[in-house]
């Protein structure tokens, strides 16, 4: 079952805009996480999971997140903190601005377990791996759930292996095969993001996904 999900997958990923070595390269760690977190049960799970993580990862591209925003995008990205009423970037984004480890200090500070800005946990525990697991919280939960420290040894969910298992594990835990499997990409989007963000490239990638593996 193992090889036949890879033959089937291979050009899956490259559908999705993956490039080719790049789908070589993680073929295998998608294809243990799919099938341990019964992803691999349906066309419309596995289609809406290789979309989410897609997304999430820049084509699987990227296992850490990009904190690097321009001023205009932190107030795009997170209006209540860094945009003015008139939706411009406030003074305190443009005093940030292309600063990486303080905007994840700063943004991430007293939210998911993580401590003040002043820890630096924001920094510490950006998003990582596949589906961006964020904050000391879900950190935690997933270093149990994998048998990793993940307090102590955060970049762990950079590896390929963990980026993907992590991406999995937590799919499954948070009931995104059961949503997936009524093909509502927003409600999956909602549950992985918060909202709605990046849902027209989601639905892309979901419905490209899905055409190749036959499914409806």
């Amino acid at each position: 079952m193992l090889t036949a999900f890879i033959d089937r997958i291979t050009g899956l990923l490259e559908a999705l805009g993956i490039r080719h070595a790049l789908a070589v390269q993680w073929l295998p760690h998608l294809s243990q996480a799919a099938h341990r977190y019964q992803i691999d049960a349906s066309p419309r799970r596995l289609a809406a999971w290789l979309a989410t993580i897609a997304h999430e990862s820049a084509r699987l591209a990227r296992t850490v997140e990009n904190l690097n925003y321009s001023a205009e995008g932190l107030a795009r990205t997170w209006p209540s903190r860094y945009a003015d009423m008139n939706g411009k970037p406030n003074a305190l984004a443009q005093s940030i601005a292309r600063k990486p480890a303080t905007i994840a200090c700063l943004t991430y500070a007293n939210r998911m377990g993580n401590g003040p800005s002043e820890t630096g946990d924001g920094w510490i525990y950006r998003g990582r791996g596949l589906i961006q697991i964020t904050g000391r919280d879900n950190y935690d939960r997933s270093g149990d759930a994998l048998g990793l420290d993940l307090i102590l040894n955060p970049e762990r969910l950079e590896d390929p292996y963990y980026a993907a298992m992590s991406a999995a594990e937590w799919w499954h835990r948070h009931g995104c095969n059961e949503l997936a499997d009524t093909g509502d990409m927003a409600a999956v989007t909602r549950r992985v993001n918060g909202g709605l963000t990046g849902l027209d490239d989601r639905l892309k990638l979901y419905s490209a996904a899905l055409a190749h593996l036959g499914g409806k």
